[in-house]
């Protein structure tokens, strides 16, 4: 798409760890090295920062500078983010709503991205594509959307697939089966036995600390709770 000679706008759709990250660093590098900034916008800034630190490993020795922006920065952090941004120190600003603020000036944005697409409005990332001259946009999302759908959703009408897993993932089987505490704790004990780990997802906040509790007690396993 880059070589095209036509403005990307393409969706990239692919499972937590199918590379969708490797996709958008191959993207920046070529914006980057053509003399141009990449922009990348997450929904929250716990994926903003986990994709920061993924890029700038990635970059580590290329002369690509990585800067952060978000929200919750102090007005110091912030101040020197928007410098570096506005002079082009910042070759790849990554962050969250923060990037389309009107205090973020670009130097030379030549690419868009913005991780799960589905969680930002069309008007915010029109935001951050006229930030730029048009940018090409590139967005990524592990939600399979349907392309007609996809289409009225985003106009995005280039959509590309990553089906197949990393080759180093472990297979995973998915079971379905009428729910039974019995059954469910056999399956715990069976999979720690063998030295695994197991996650129990619940949908509701307040069956949480009762649902942990209730297997602690009737498996004798160590049971740790987080919730957002």
């Amino acid at each position: 798409d880059c070589k095209s000679g036509k403005m990307m706008n393409r969706l990239v759709q692919g499972d937590v760890g199918s590379g969708k990250t490797a996709v958008a660093a191959a993207a920046i590098y070529t914006a980057v090295k053509n003399g141009h900034q990449a922009a990348m916008m997450a929904p929250t800034e716990i994926l903003a920062t986990q994709h920061a630190e993924t890029l700038a490993e990635f970059f580590k020795g290329t002369g690509i500078t990585v800067v952060m922006l978000t929200g919750s920065m102090r007005a110091k952090e912030k101040r020197r983010a928007y410098d570096l941004i506005a002079t082009g120190v910042a070759d790849v600003v990554v962050g969250t709503h923060a990037i389309i603020q009107k205090d973020t000036q670009y130097h030379r944005l030549g690419l868009v991205i913005t991780d799960e697409q589905h969680r930002f409005g069309v008007a915010q990332r029109a935001a951050l594509a006229e930030k730029g001259d048009s940018p090409h946009k590139l967005v990524m999302s592990a939600t399979p959307i349907p392309r007609t759908l996809n289409m009225s959703l985003s106009g995005i009408r280039d959509i590309s697939v990553i089906n197949e897993p990393p080759l180093d993932r472990l297979p995973v089987t998915t079971y379905v089966a009428e729910f039974d505490k019995g059954l469910v704790y056999d399956a715990i004990r069976k999979e720690i036995s063998r030295g695994g780990q197991c996650f129990y997802l619940h949908n509701r906040v307040d069956s949480i600390f009762r649902t942990a509790s209730e297997i602690k007690e009737m498996t004798g396993y160590r049971v740790g709770v987080a919730h957002g």
